[in-house]
């Protein structure tokens, strides 16, 4: 039996307000090949949580209020946890991501190669708006600038954590810059770590949605990163 076989892999899905497509989201993850499948609805006003417990019952959990993507990914993690996952994966629940990238994402881990698995855009931004694309390079440099590690996709959902990598990083931020706080804790920790280019697939549906990280959002994290560090 090998590794792969042997383990326990999750996939955690912190999704605000995506009832029309997280069951599509479930199934694509479901046709990869993975069943563990934990999603965290982050205090929606629609039925984002009801609409994934038909496919996955009780692992589809539920923030009362809306705590942001960083809070509904840790608690996502500390789910998977408990359930006793031995490498856990994020991705986002706007079906940006492709499931089927998975694989390349866990192999690093798998190989015990890394304990951290960065899944990253940059280095194929086919189909990514020039705006995005400048953007995520500004993030890029702010985070490096206040953390210390250079990464080539700072503020990138998809990722995966080994279990120990998972109980060691530890981070206070709820919202956006939750992201680059796991990139500091990567660099804290001396934590082995590999770069994946992975697709995204962008459509009028997640770039409409209105609570984005945008041009806005994005100074919103930067000064709470900054705060963080001195507060």
């Amino acid at each position: 039996m090998t590794y792969f076989e042997n383990s326990k892999i999750f996939i955690v899905i912190p999704a605000f307000n995506e009832e029309t497509v997280i069951q599509g989201v479930i199934k694509e993850v479901q046709s990869a090949g993975y069943e563990n499948i934990v999603v965290i609805d982050d205090g929606s006003s629609d039925n984002t949580q009801a609409k994934a417990a038909e496919l996955i019952g009780k692992m589809a959990f539920r923030h009362k209020i809306n705590r942001g993507k960083g809070g509904a990914t840790k608690t996502g993690i500390e789910a998977a946890k408990l359930l006793g996952a031995d490498i856990i994966v994020t991705i986002d629940g706007d079906g940006q991501h492709d499931p089927k990238d998975i694989a390349k994402i866990i192999a690093p881990i798998l190989e015990k190669k890394c304990g951290v698995v960065l899944g990253t855009r940059l280095l194929n931004p086919k189909g990514m708006p020039l705006w995005k694309i400048f953007a995520n390079h500004f993030g890029n440099f702010c985070t490096w600038f206040l953390f210390g590690l250079w990464v080539t996709d700072s503020q990138s959902g998809f990722r995966a954590y080994s279990k120990h990598a998972a109980e060691l990083i530890n981070t206070r931020a709820d919202r956006y810059e939750y992201d680059s706080e796991v990139i500091r804790e990567i660099h804290l920790h001396k934590l082995k770590f590999k770069e994946i280019p992975v697709a995204v697939r962008y459509t009028k549906y997640s770039m409409g949605k209105i609570h984005k990280q945008g041009f806005i959002n994005g100074f919103k994290t930067l000064y709470k990163m900054i705060w963080g560090l001195i507060s």
